[in-house]
């Protein structure tokens, strides 16, 4: 029981990228999910600390991740901010506003996110945080 606790939790994949999909389609088997995602995670040399974002989810952080640190090699390499910009811009654009990224090798943090929009992990000596927060419009106070 005690290593159940220690896995990273998933999120059952329930999105879909076909518009057409319907609530009556099978979820994929959560054994295969997790299956995919260490594999993913072996041949990326990447260590899932925690997360709870959904499967697919974790699997476009490590992809995007992976490409942008592999785009360095023969150029210049990416500096941790460029890195943290784009996958926070990647992340900004496929699934909404207020992503949060930071990239380093080593730091500390503290932090708030919404559910479902949380992933930390490390790739090569490179540590990895990124999550999401919600949005609140702050209204002015009426003038005196």
């Amino acid at each position: 029981m005690e290593e159940q606790q220690q896995q990273p939790k998933l999120i059952k994949d329930h999105g879909s990228k076909d518009k057409n999909h319907t609530m009556h389609t099978p979820n994929p088997n959560p054994s295969q999910t997790i299956m995919r995602l260490a594999s993913l995670a072996i041949g990326f040399n990447v260590r899932l600390k925690s997360s709870d974002m959904p499967a697919h989810m974790q699997e476009h952080a490590l992809r995007h991740t992976r490409s942008l640190l592999s785009l360095s090699t023969p150029s210049p390499k990416l500096s941790n901010t460029l890195i943290a910009r784009a996958l926070k811009k990647e992340f900004d654009t496929k699934y909404g506003l207020a992503w949060h990224c930071v990239v380093g090798k080593s730091f500390g943090s503290f932090v708030s996110h919404t559910g479902g929009g949380f992933i930390y992990f490390s790739i090569d000596s490179l540590s990895v945080l990124l999550f999401k927060t919600e949005v609140h419009l702050v209204r002015q106070p009426p003038s005196l």
